[in-house]
């Protein structure tokens, strides 16, 4: 009997866990907790939008995500004035050219609105992609700016391979699909190909920066070589116009010293439900884990 009540203890216990699991998955997906701009109030106002960290799909840093925002802020009727606060050591050159065109599109159908990018610690490759199009860029003295290139990074293990008797076996259908693979030697013909690849994303992130900055820019040898500058160096090269903040600008650049913040951010609720699909998807691939479908691709 002891041993019953126990078990059947032990079942009421589990039983309203879940209960309570369930009813906090509700909670939190139907309620903000803070996400979302600010709320918007009466009068002139500078919007500001955050790029923050990597500039890559599904997250903050995405074009989406940054575009959305960019367009609300215009969009608003007492809108003086945009900032982009710019924090970031780059990423994606297809999300930063996505971020860097609606800029533009932006600032032409709304020609009264400016738009002035203002960075802090770092903007850097895809970071100053997207800053160019800016009507201005300020910085602080110390922000480190620049890194106007392209990196294809990786290893190779063909020598620990070796050491450890491990052989890779490739199978493709296309003598180039199995491009850079890291686990086998690498192949001359790939790599130039490659380098082909980073030459032409290259000249298109300098054609981007020579028209966005125009005759601002002074040019120098190393100016597109991947090197970067203080915040101090970049005025005095034309890579950016001023020292500023986000409230220097509002203040003495836009004249709308209150400042609305229309940055998308994720609330707890959406985080939970990326958190829950990320599971499911995850106990889904276990399932299949028998087959490595990883090879197919």
């Amino acid at each position: 009997m002891l041993q019953e009540q126990r078990v059947k203890r032990r079942w009421g216990i589990f039983f309203k866990l879940i209960g309570f699991s369930y009813l906090l998955a509700m909670l939190l997906l139907f309620i903000d907790w803070g996400g979302g701009s600010e709320k918007l109030v009466n009068g002139k106002h500078t919007a500001l939008v955050h790029l923050n960290g990597t500039i890559a799909s599904g997250g903050e840093g995405s074009a989406e995500s940054i575009n959305d925002a960019l367009r609300s802020a215009f969009d608003d009727k007492e809108t003086a004035g945009v900032v982009l606060r710019v924090n970031s050591p780059g990423g994606s050159p297809v999300q930063a050219g996505i971020v860097h065109d609606e800029i533009r599109r932006l600032r032409s159908k709304h020609p009264q609105i400016s738009l002035y990018v203002v960075v802090e610690d770092l903007c850097a490759s895809g970071g100053y992609y997207v800053a160019v199009a800016a009507d201005k860029i300020f910085v602080d003295k110390a922000s480190i700016v620049g890194s106007i290139g392209v990196l294809m990074d990786g290893f190779g293990f063909t020598g620990t391979m070796d050491k450890l008797g491990v052989e890779r076996r490739l199978l493709t259908a296309g003598v180039n699909k199995g491009f850079l693979d890291p686990f086998s030697p690498q192949d001359a013909e790939q790599k130039k190909h490659a380098q082909v690849l980073l030459g032409e994303i290259h000249r298109q992130f300098i054609e981007v920066v020579r028209k966005g900055r125009g005759e601002r820019l002074k040019e120098t040898p190393e100016m597109f070589s991947g090197l970067m500058w203080t915040g101090t160096q970049s005025i005095q090269l034309g890579l950016a116009d001023d020292l500023g903040t986000v409230e220097s600008v509002a203040r003495e650049v836009i004249k709308a010293e209150r400042i609305v913040d229309f940055t998308i951010k994720e609330n707890i609720a959406e985080r939970f439900a990326k958190r829950l699909r990320a599971d499911a998807a995850q106990g889904a691939g276990s399932l299949l884990g028998a087959i490595d479908w990883s090879a197919l691709r």
